[in-house]
């Protein structure tokens, strides 16, 4: 099978028009349309996480983190990301990265911790605002029934757990034929009357191009009639971190005993213990210290995130606990969650995980 089947796959899950501006999710090294022999799933890649995918015989490392943030200006070997990205070619090993996009979904690995943990009722804690695109098409009665199905296809016309939703209205549309125009319905140089229907639908603006092609492709008009906009709206499925709640109140020095085992995490740094018990959990894997308004807006109990500053801890002002465990210790489970999706999907070819800890930080 080839690299590509396997990058449709993933970026269905978690489109990479999903991850922040930042970032650099996507294949970083590796051609298309290279036959895969096997996947290696890691959070970080390393010279050590290389060796592993070559004795496992593995040609493809989906990892976590991206081994390339920003632009290089030259490939000496000098530091270890010149090292890694040098052997990986030179060694057929292709790399890519699925990271902020993961945070960003619904099913990704802020839900993988919010199931770790127990939680109910989950939302996204920060949906995004301007992903969401309105379309408004005039369709002739007879057709509009394979326009609608055409877009509904192409992804469009879904609400939360809702989908082919649309609205449409009845009504007469008019048009003249000039010359050189070659009419589906109607004389060249005379008005035509005709029922059409108006479909109103909305769709994720990473599927503009999808949703576009089959309206063209199903509208039986030579020159379409349509309108697209973006919303307002936030959009609930997409977004950073996750809010939800413990199935019932427990004591928060409890909880966060739990923490210990149920995480893997060896040190908590938190604030002071402001609430007797926990019950709304908010969390956000990696770096999250940006989401603390909108945990405490959310009316969290506990925040559980990673790589609080000192300074920070004090903005939390005593509104609610911030926990902090550790940024590999929030993110370390995405390895099982990127493994256990491939597995479902794919049997021509081995998906492993990797064996090794990669975390670059160490307790005593």
């Amino acid at each position: 099978m080839q690299l590509n089947a396997l990058i449709r796959a993933l970026e269905s899950w978690a489109p990479t028009a999903l991850q922040e501006s930042y970032d650099n999710s996507g294949l970083i090294t590796g051609h298309p349309e290279q036959e895969v022999t096997g996947v290696l799933i890691s959070l970080d890649v390393t010279e050590a996480i290389l060796d592993e995918a070559k004795a496992k015989g593995c040609n493809v490392i989906v990892s976590h983190h991206p081994i390339v943030f920003s632009g290089l200006k030259r490939l000496t070997g000098k530091t270890a990301v010149e090292r890694i990205i040098i052997r990986s070619i030179r060694e057929g090993i292709a790399l890519y990265a699925i990271h902020t996009n993961l945070d960003n979904v619904a099913h990704g690995v802020n839900h993988a911790i919010a199931t770790r943990l127990g939680l109910e009722d989950c939302r996204i804690l920060s949906p995004m605002q301007g992903r969401i695109r309105q379309l408004v098409t005039y369709v002739p009665e007879a057709q509009a029934e394979a326009v609608r199905n055409a877009l509904f296809a192409a992804g469009a016309g879904k609400i939360g757990n809702y989908s082919e939703c649309s609205f449409n209205q009845l009504g007469t549309g008019s048009f003249k034929p000039e010359s050189g125009a070659n009419p589906v319905i109607g004389q060249t140089g005379q008005r035509q009357l005709e029922r059409e229907e108006r479909i109103e639908l909305i769709y994720p603006d990473w599927l503009e191009r999808d949703v576009m092609q089959a309206l063209r492709s199903s509208h039986p008009y030579e020159e379409i009639a349509y309108q697209t906009w973006t919303l307002a709206n936030n959009h609930q499925d997409i977004g950073a971190g996750m809010l939800g709640k413990l199935p019932a109140p427990i004591k928060s020095t409890e909880f966060l005993d739990s923490l210990k085992s149920t995480m893997k995490a060896s040190v908590i740094r938190h604030t002071a213990l402001v609430r007797e018990t926990v019950e709304r959990i908010a969390v956000c894997g990696g770096s999250g210290s940006f989401l603390l308004p909108a945990a405490i807006a959310a009316g969290a109990d506990l925040f559980l995130t990673a790589d609080f500053k000192y300074h920070q801890f004090f903005d939390a002002e005593d509104k609610l606990i911030v926990a902090d465990i550790g940024h590999f210790e929030t993110e370390q489970f995405t390895i099982d969650l990127v493994t256990d999706f491939l597995r479902g999907k794919f049997t021509t070819f081995a998906v492993r995980a990797t064996e090794l800890n990669t975390n670059p930080v160490h307790y005593r």
